[in-house]
């Protein structure tokens, strides 16, 4: 399989080179913007992505690719996880199943379509959609620094199938950081995407040049621009999101965003101190943000949004005894991430077992 790869990528190493040739004729012109372009004209025709198929049907070639990205998924895991152990953090254990979990409302993005409950020993618990409650809790009490490689289930609606970047069960790498600022998030995770870009380009470049067809992958380097977003609805309109991506090369943060009700959110000039990491041509790949404390504003503004107080006993009782303390965290889609440098043309497509909205199969 590997000596079959490695021809493979010579004769991408070929066609490339012959590419540039055409360019040099006038014939024909592929540079990166024009890419970010095409791309995002792809992205806007529902009919234009094409869904991965289950793992039983795909051709052999294909079966190729999904294992070389398998490599790249592994490296990733491994060079991420490795950051965060070296840097203090604590490797939690992810919870699948809980009465507490996050109510993605109100949130601007969210795009449920249905919200799953089953009944275990006579209580109604839900699939996590995503660790936030936990990461709180557990931050505030026991771990100071944590992180866990969290599946999240998300039943979004069928019309997300087309983005290209949507699937109803994905990983997060979840982490949480006591006293935290979000610059110190944002300086944090900077400097994990920069390592981990130079390191998959060093150790797996054969197998970029393969995924990527020859397109180049950027190495970014921090600080990272940090745009507002009222700002950006000022300039681009409520369009802003797709501007963006599609007319940066570098990953750019995006900050004071309406969100849940755990972000933290100035009463006084209206602002939220949170943050979205967006990659280049491609998207939001991370979400974080500082934390809300104050009993008094988090039941406040549960109120507000409708949100089930029931459902946070816990976090209400911890806030209410001050026992809650200050953090900062976010969460990093990591099919997301995987299908950025691979090129991925669907989400799904890193997946070995796609999960795509509005598609069940059998495995």
């Amino acid at each position: 399989m590997y000596k079959k790869f490695i021809i493979k990528a010579a004769l991408f190493v070929g066609s490339y080179r012959c590419s540039r040739v055409l360019d040099d004729l006038g014939m024909k012109s592929t540079s990166g913007k024009e890419r970010i372009v095409q791309k995002s004209a792809l992205l806007a025709s529902p009919k234009s992505v094409e869904l991965p198929k289950p793992l039983e049907e795909i051709c052999e070639s294909e079966m190729e690719r999904k294992h070389v990205i398998g490599r790249i998924m592994t490296h990733v895991q491994r060079c991420l996880t490795g950051t965060f152990a070296d840097n203090g953090f604590e490797w939690l254990l992810p919870v699948v199943f809980s009465q507490s979990t996050d109510p993605l409302w109100p949130d601007q993005n969210a795009s449920i379509e249905k919200r799953v409950e089953v009944e275990i020993y006579g209580k109604t618990v839900r699939p996590t959609a995503s660790m936030i409650i936990h990461k709180l809790v557990a931050c505030s009490l026991v771990y100071p620094k944590l992180f866990v490689l969290s599946p999240n289930v998300r039943i979004e609606k069928r019309e997300r199938a087309a983005s290209g970047v949507h699937a109803y069960e994905f990983t997060q790498l979840d982490f949480e950081v006591r006293n935290a600022t979000s610059e110190d998030i944002r300086r944090f995770v900077e400097g994990a995407v920069c390592e981990l870009i130079v390191s998959v380009k060093q150790q797996l470049s054969n197998e970029l040049f393969y995924l990527r067809a020859g397109h180049s992958l950027l190495t970014p380097s921090p600080p990272f621009g940090v745009y507002d977003r009222e700002a950006l609805e000022k300039e681009y309109g409520k369009e802003w999101e797709s501007r963006m991506v599609f007319e940066n090369d570098c990953p750019f943060w995006v900050t004071n965003l309406p969100r849940e009700f755990y972000d933290f959110e100035d009463f006084e000039d209206g602002k939220w101190d949170n943050y979205d990491l967006f990659l280049p041509g491609y998207g939001e790949v991370l979400s974080g943000a500082r934390r809300e404390v104050e009993y008094e504003k988090l039941v406040g503004k549960m109120e507000k949004a409708s949100v089930r107080k029931e459902n946070y006993r816990v976090l209400l009782k911890l806030a209410e005894e001050g026992r809650l303390k200050p953090s900062a965290g976010a969460g990093i889609g990591l099919e997301r991430l995987v299908g950025w440098i691979v090129e991925a043309k669907h989400v799904a497509e890193v997946q070995p077992f796609p999960r795509i909205p509005g598609t069940i199969y059998e495995l």
